[in-house]
């Protein structure tokens, strides 16, 4: 049995194809088959509210693709979710409606708190201590998920129109960023110890430039020396030299300020990096519909 996770970001749009594994009582995932195209359909979105025809064409032929790989790999059920950029374009319901005609493919614009909710359930915390206090940093083109957790208990969760994409395209906004710290100093007091977990594609590779050892959480100074290391390359230099793929390679100074904010306002020392993001998340969300029992 396989299903088919299909994320359209901000940056870029990414199918996911897994295995789904039956183990006695409990039902679990493999990952089959990862594909990420970088659309960067926020530049549209973010600038002038609108999914240019170009853009919305190349989505198209995107979930063309997907629809056949959907036919080629048997799978038996999928769900398709767009996040920020879409939310914004005042065309994104004619963009979905397109994409049902040309490609089949049942498209779902969905609001912040349900994209939060998604990425919660990627199960990013199957590895630490769920009896302590976390909160959750997703951090995409378009928005910034957080969603503090105590002792397992959901305490408080909220979208920001605040992300990499829109912070390139000088479309972040000074008031955005104060009601996000806004949001984690009145969530977070009284809460001691917190620790991050990081999702995304973005922490993803800043995890991975730390050289961390053992899946062991990378450290708040760890993560403000990165960002002065890459900081001090142009654009292109992270291209060439330290060989960042051409649409990481701008997005991920951005990154690092929203998560060097966020960690600062928490008072978070330490981020797990658990290598999961959306896409799980929705392979998860899945199993969970199909195997009530499985919750």
């Amino acid at each position: 049995m396989r299903y088919a996770a299909i994320d359209i970001g901000s940056n870029a749009v990414r199918m996911l194809i897994a295995e789904i594994v039956e183990n006695n009582h409990s039902v679990s995932f493999k990952k089959n088959t990862l594909i990420r195209v970088p659309l960067r359909l926020g530049d549209d979105a973010f600038l002038h509210q609108h999914i240019s025809e170009r853009k919305s064409a190349d989505l198209v032929k995107t979930m063309q693709a997907f629809s056949n790989l959907i036919d080629v790999y048997k799978v038996t059920d999928y769900m398709a979710c767009a996040t920020s950029a879409m939310r914004e374009a005042n065309n994104g319901d004619k963009v979905v409606k397109e994409i049902k005609e040309k490609a089949g493919i049942d498209l779902e614009i969905i609001h912040g708190e349900k994209e939060a909710k998604i990425i919660y359930n990627s199960h990013a915390d199957q590895e630490i201590d769920k009896s302590k206090n976390y909160l959750y940093i997703d951090v995409g083109g378009g928005s910034t998920e957080l969603s503090l957790f105590s002792a397992g208990e959901l305490i408080a969760s909220h979208s920001f129109n605040l992300g990499t994409i829109r912070i390139l395209d000088n479309q972040d906004k000074e008031e955005t960023w104060e009601e996000m710290r806004e949001f984690i100093r009145k969530h977070t007091r009284g809460f001691k110890d917190i620790a991050g977990i990081g999702t995304g594609g973005n922490i993803n590779k800043l995890y991975r430039l730390s050289e961390q050892k053992d899946k062991s959480p990378m450290q708040f100074n760890k993560l403000k020396s990165l960002y002065s290391y890459l900081s001090s390359f142009s654009l292109k230099d992270r291209i060439n030299v330290l060989g960042l793929n051409h649409d990481r390679a701008d997005v991920i100074i951005p990154a690092c300020e929203i998560y060097i904010t966020v960690m600062k306002t928490a008072g978070i020392k330490q981020i797990y990096v658990p290598s999961v993001g959306m896409v799980d998340g929705i392979i998860q969300t899945l199993i969970e519909k199909n195997f009530p029992q499985n919750r």
